[in-house]
Formats: structure tokens, sequence, C-alpha cells
């Protein structure tokens, strides 16, 4: 065992569940072999606390590094921060400027509360659309945290709590008395949307969606979105936590064409240092005049620094067009490879900035979960996703390419021998929840 496998067997005993994030945990990629901790981290590319170098093919940061590791602008303004005292009784002036800045991006937007990370800005959003229309009721669609009102979902009818309707996700804790408060419906699904209108419709606060995660939306679908949630007088609230920035900036909604009442904003906009924001119009974020939102370290002074820093650079470089190109060399190496070695690879025109494939066999998860412990021996972290960012280049992707075609080759060999199982030096990697999104 070296000291990056040991740690972790220590953490588990103390740390439940092992790890603070569950994308992040060993067992999501391949138990006993993917590396749980780094010592350090620079553009695309990962020191374990063994002195392992890899390069981060797969989600970099969970989509939270857009600009790549520590990158040299914004760590510069976050010591800058720090330097000048992160903390005080007052109040840091950065975090007026960001909410200018934001408001400035989006003109359709007028308020601005910040918060420092992703599934509490979607709690501060909901209860700022629940104090607003005084209603208590949230439809969603797609995923957006870990928070009570929004697990409260998954509340079925029977006592032990099997109902769930986002498989994967676990309500176990969330009090049985909110059953019934979130209700939910499937991208381009009218008939799902529309049984959740006629049900609920007055007693509705907020339709709560990640406007797009894959794929575009079916453009009369958003439309009925949008006019059916404005003609009962909720709000639409856009998660743009993980698509916010990859493909537009400013977020998808831009690109899209369709302003929300609130959006909401994470992971990206620090890159790798925590700010979150909720912005929205004069009248959507009425509630929050009146409502209780408050925390002491939404107050800090480097969040907001860091994230001024990070939207100057992803403007000017145009990050979306980059990582754009990255992800489409990615998708075009997985095609290539996976044809040449006569592989069941299947890859699609999803977004290329959340580039993926899928193989497409019976042991798919096998599959991949063997992927990715060839491809750490050959000093890359990989899986079926790939989350390309600045940081990227054609040097690191020929590299990869060279590695996922000898690895490619080796899975098409344990699939004829029907040796995928053998080959693997640990359990098969646990699955994730379903997505409400496409």
């Amino acid at each position: 065992m070296n000291k990056t496998q040991t740690l972790y067997l220590k953490a588990k005993k103390i740390i439940p569940g092992g790890t603070q994030l569950l994308s992040k945990r060993p067992e999501m990629f391949a138990p006993g072999v993917w590396p749980p901790y780094y010592s350090r981290a620079k553009g695309c590319e990962v020191w374990d606390l063994d002195g392992n170098h890899y390069y981060d093919m797969s989600l970099n940061g969970i989509a939270s590094c857009l600009l790549g590791y520590n990158d040299p602008d914004v760590s510069e303004a976050a010591k800058k921060a720090i330097d000048s005292g992160c903390m005080s009784t007052l109040n840091p002036p950065e975090e007026v400027e960001l909410s200018e800045k934001l408001c400035s991006i989006h003109p359709w937007a007028k308020n601005v509360r910040l918060a420092r990370s992703g599934g509490e800005a979607m709690a501060v959003a909901v209860r700022i659309a629940r104090a607003t229309t005084k209603r208590s009721k949230v439809a969603v669609c797609g995923y957006h945290g870990w928070h009570d009102w929004y697990l409260a979902a998954n509340l079925g009818n029977d006592s032990s709590l099997d109902g769930h309707l986002l498989p994967g996700l676990n309500p176990l804790g969330v009090p049985r008395e909110l059953q019934g408060t979130t209700l939910t419906f499937s991208m381009n699904n009218r008939e799902e949307f529309l049984k959740v209108i006629k049900e609920h419709g007055k007693k509705l606060a907020a339709v709560v969606m990640e406007p797009c995660r894959y794929y575009f939306p079916d453009k009369d679908f958003i439309e009925l979105v949008k006019n059916e949630t404005q003609k009962l007088g909720a709000l639409l609230i856009f998660d743009e936590i993980t698509i916010g920035w990859k493909l537009c900036y400013g977020g998808a909604h831009l690109k899209m064409g369709v302003c929300p009442d609130l959006a909401v904003f994470a992971k990206a906009l620090g890159n790798g240092h925590p700010i979150a924001a909720v912005i929205g119009t004069e009248e959507a974020m009425n509630g929050a005049h009146e409502s209780f939102i408050s925390s002491t370290y939404w107050t800090e002074r480097v969040g907001p620094a860091a994230a001024l820093a990070v939207l100057e650079k992803m403007e000017k470089i145009n990050v979306s067009s980059y990582v754009e190109q990255m992800g489409l060399l990615a998708k075009k190496i997985w095609k290539e490879q996976g044809q040449k070695h006569g592989l069941p690879v299947k890859t699609d025109n999803g977004f290329p900035c959340l580039a993926h494939f899928a193989f497409e066999h019976e042991k798919a998860n096998e599959l991949k979960t063997l992927f990715t412990q060839l491809m750490l021996e050959k000093g890359f972290l990989a899986g079926t996703v790939f989350y390309p960012t600045a940081a990227h280049n054609e040097e690191a992707l020929e590299k990869y390419s060279k590695a996922v075609g000898l690895v490619f080759e080796e899975l098409a060999k344990n699939i004829a021998g029907n040796s995928i199982e053998k080959k693997l030096r640990g359990a098969v990697a646990h699955q994730g929840f379903k997505r409400l999104t496409n």
C-alpha cells in the first residue's frame, strides 16, 4: 500500500462516506486503484502523495477549474486578497464589483446574492423564490444539490423511502413532512411538465432547471416552460452551476436566448476558489429583502476576488470556444481509436465542453472500470467523461490519444478472451444517479 491509498483507508474510518463529495469517491472510478489524494496540481496535471504524475483527462475538479488548475492570474488575485486580509468585521469591496460585473454580463438581472458553494446557492435561490411568491412547491428538472428542498423529491409513499424519482439519491434524514413539496419532470417531456402544472400550478413557487446538460432542449419545450411558469406567477430558475461559462461566456441561457427570473452560478466562477452567485430580476429577488439569508463566510474576500480574475480571463481568451476545440479532439480520438480496434465505443453529438463516450456492451461498467485502471498505469486520470479546460493542449491530447489506442487495443482483447473481470485489480466502479436532463 502506498501513501495515497493508505490515507484513504484511514479516512474511511473517520469520515462518513470517505470523502466530502460523492463525485470524488475513488469507488466512483476504480475502487482500490484510483488515487484519492493529490499533493499538487497545475494546469491539467496532478501529482498524488507518492509523487505519481497524471494528466487529468477526466473531471478536472468536478467541472470547477475551467481555466485549469492553479491558474497564475487567478492565484495571484487570491493571494493578493489573502495578503490584504481575507476576513474583517467590515465587508470586502470586491463583492460589489463582482455583483456589478455579473449584472453587466446579464443585462436582464438587477440583483445579486453571493454564496460560496453551488448546493447552498441553489437553496438560497429556492428560498428567495418561495419568499417572493409566498408559495411552497417547486418543480425540478435536473440535478440541484443535496439540500432538503431538493431531496424531498425522493420521498416516496412507503415508509422505507424507496420511492426514488432520482435513483441513487437517498433522502434519508429529509423530513417526511416535506413529501410533495418538490415535483419532478424530465427534459423535453411535455406531458410530465404539463401534469405538474395541472396538479400543482397555483401552488408552485418556482420551476428549477438545468437549462441544458449535454444537448439543447427542444425550443418549443423551453418556451412552454417559460410561458407556463410566467402565467402561473411562479419563477423560472436556471441552474448554471455545471454548464455555466463552458458553453457560452455568461451561461448557456444566453446562447439559448431564454432569460430566467433567477440564475445560479458556482464551480467555474471561482476556478477552484469557493464562490457562488444567485442573480435575478428586481421583482424575482424581492423576497431576499425580507427572508433571513445570511452566512459569515459569504463575506470573505478570496472568493469574489478570484471570481473577478476568472471572469476577466475567461472573456479575454474566449474559453468556451477553446474548450469546445479540445472536447471535439477528444471525441475524435475515442471514435477513431474505437473503430481501429473494433471496440464497441459510442460517441455522440453532445456538447464538446462536457465530452463523453460509452461502451455499448453488456459489461459496460466493467469495461469503464478497466479502462480507468489501465489509463492510470499510463499516467492519466481518465474515465468515459472529459471536461476540457484552457490548460489542455494538443500535446497533452496527442499523448492521451496514444494511451487510449493502447488501452482500447487491450480492452478489445479482453472482450474477445472473456477476461474483463480477471484483469480488474479491484471492484467494479460504483454508478451514479440518473439525471432528468439529457
